[in-house]
């Protein structure tokens, strides 16, 4: 079948409306089509659950995650042509964003590489970090308690997964507070990200310090992830390069606080507007962990990925040419109605909770969806345990019948800009 154009919808890329409210553009596009391309950039989007299935799950080549973080933009640096362009894209990988992080690998090279990290990332590791986990929230949850309101967002989301991702690295307590400045705005920037931010490798300025981390584990290893990742070896037996490993090391770094930031944000902000739900969870607190699972379905923190058409194919029946960039819809896929009965309600009573995609699936499955799912659970488990109620500020963001949310200007990711709470300490 040929590739449907959708029409009248706005730019997912660039519309500040589509970042306030992305579910009404998923829902449109999906009632057009699960599989159909937007008119701006010429982007397949691909906003049905079954078809994202088919996307994400598929094994043979015709498919590359070359362009997973930032898809569209920028354009490829070369004019499609034919129905196979493995050799041009190999020819200009290494100038494509991200292309020195393993998100962006493909085939032998993204399994070798992965191995690595999945070896040491753990779940025994995972679990003997619960109990740092707990003393963390409980300490940043002190330092504002007493004042009965905070911005969760800088105060509580992001210090935790810092810290956290911090402390399983083994990077020395004393840069942890520098290092929770350093991360900055996300990549996909709807007004166009920093040239840093589109290179090949847009985390090099943390390079020179984690280079040094690991030139320090190679010559006196210890205990944590980052000493084992300084001795890993390749499944031939080979040493991995430096420069490979401190992008292994980096990545981790980034990628291990910023989505689990936005989930406990989105978190407390949905507890903030259900308060029902809030006493429940605080009755029943081994529910939390379904609640993680809905918040991840409902408005998970990545809304996209992408992958590029390498050889000519299909896609839920539909024609995609090599060439094309495709937009994996997460948000959309898990609220589609084809899959989730009424999934408009935040329901954690509904069944098959974890059938969402929000850590993604197949090959590119999120490594770190174990460490993520457990810090999102002890942050809202500690919040709620050492207070009685949450509200959401009406000072920051209006009535319950006209809230305002910021929300980080980026096609790709959901990410509030802040969430401002008062509460009352328990």
């Amino acid at each position: 079948m040929k590739s449907i154009m959708t029409e009248k919808l706005p730019d997912f890329f660039s519309d500040p409306a589509v970042i306030a409210d992305p579910r009404s553009y998923f829902d449109r596009m999906r009632a057009e089509c699960p599989v159909a391309k937007e008119t701006y950039h010429g982007t397949m989007m691909v906003t049905g659950y079954d078809a994202a299935t088919e996307v994400l799950n598929r094994r043979d080549d015709t498919l590359s995650s070359a362009v997973s973080v930032v898809g569209p933009i920028p354009p490829l640096p070369f004019q499609p042509k034919g129905d196979d362009i493995s050799d041009e894209l190999e020819a200009h990988r290494d100038t494509l964003p991200w292309s020195a992080h393993l998100t962006t690998f493909d085939g032998t090279k993204h399994a070798e590489y992965r191995a690595i990290v999945a070896s040491l990332l753990t779940y025994k590791r995972v679990r003997q970090n619960e109990e740092y986990l707990h003393g963390l929230a409980d300490r940043l949850i002190d330092g504002f308690i007493e004042k009965g309101f905070c911005n969760i967002v800088p105060e509580f989301g992001h210090a935790t997964t810092t810290y956290a991702i911090s402390d399983l690295l083994g990077i020395p307590e004393a840069d942890r507070p520098e290092l929770l400045e350093l991360i900055g705005a996300p990549p996909s920037q709807i007004e166009g990200d920093a040239a840093h931010k589109i290179g090949a490798d847009p985390l090099i300025f943390l390079k020179p310090r984690f280079d040094q981390y690991l030139r320090e584990r190679r010559e006196n290893p210890g205990t944590d992830l980052m000493s084992e990742l300084a001795h890993a070896r390749l499944k031939d037996g080979s040493t991995p390069s430096l420069d490979m490993i401190s992008n292994l090391a980096r990545f981790l770094f980034g990628a291990g606080q910023d989505t689990t930031s936005r989930l406990i944000a989105m978190g407390v902000k949905l507890l903030g507007e259900k308060p029902d739900l809030q006493q429940r969870l605080r009755q029943e607190p081994e529910r939390i962990a379904d609640f993680i699972e809905e918040v991840l379905r409902y408005d998970p923190p990545v809304k996209t990925s992408y992958r590029l058409a390498r050889k000519s194919t299909t896609i839920g029946g539909v024609d995609v040419p090599a060439g094309t960039v495709i937009a994996i819809c997460l948000t959309a896929a898990n609220n589609d109605p084809a899959h989730f009965e009424k999934p408009d309600a935040f329901d954690i009573d509904r069944p098959r909770l974890r059938d969402h995609m929000a850590f993604g699936r197949g090959a590119h499955t999120c490594i770190g969806a174990p460490l993520g799912r457990l810090e999102s659970r002890v942050a809202i488990e500690r919040l709620l345990a050492r207070t009685r109620d949450i509200h959401i500020s009406e000072r920051h963001h209006g009535p319950p019948n006209a809230r305002v949310y910021r929300y980080e200007p980026t096609y790709s990711f959901r990410s509030l800009s802040d969430l401002h709470i008062e509460f009352t300490p328990a």
